[in-house]
């Protein structure tokens, strides 16, 4: 996550620094940086569920109690989890179709797979931080 990230600001910072100079913007490097804004954004979401620091909205649940608490846990947990193993499978498809249709990006030309394999592997790897999350949930130790 911290090497996407600072990749992406080397990137940034070298296009505007380029731009600002010369007045010509390398168009080729937004698609370097959304490939890099995923691959932090997933990765940052796979940490967040091993310290249950994913983002929470509690307004209601806090008022629950401890039961409804827990209740409402095992539900989140179980949506976050059908929504990643959906997303996972659907961009694997759309990675292979990628490939089996040798799609090249826009603006570099290379292999369009080479962006969109980030999008399921790194789902995957959210649903097996979900499955851990839910049974630290079952054994009570959340």
């Amino acid at each position: 996550m911290a090497g996407s990230m600072g990749l992406l600001c080397l990137i940034t910072m070298g296009n505007v620094v380029v731009r600002y100079f010369t007045d010509i913007s390398f168009a080729f490097t937004e698609e370097i940086s959304i490939a890099l804004m995923v691959v932090m954004t997933l990765t940052g979401a796979a940490h967040a569920f091993v310290d249950n620091r994913h983002i929470a909205i509690t307004y209601f649940i806090d008022r629950l109690g401890p039961r409804g608490h827990r209740t409402a846990r095992g539900i989140a947990l179980l949506a976050t989890l059908a929504m990643f193993v959906l997303l996972a499978t659907l961009g694997a498809r759309m990675a292979w179709d990628d490939y089996r249709f040798e799609v090249t990006s826009p603006a570099l030309g290379i292999p369009q797979w080479l962006y969109t394999v980030w999008l399921p592997l790194l789902s995957a790897l959210i649903v097996v931080r979900v499955l851990g999350a839910l049974g630290r949930w079952r054994r009570g130790n959340d």
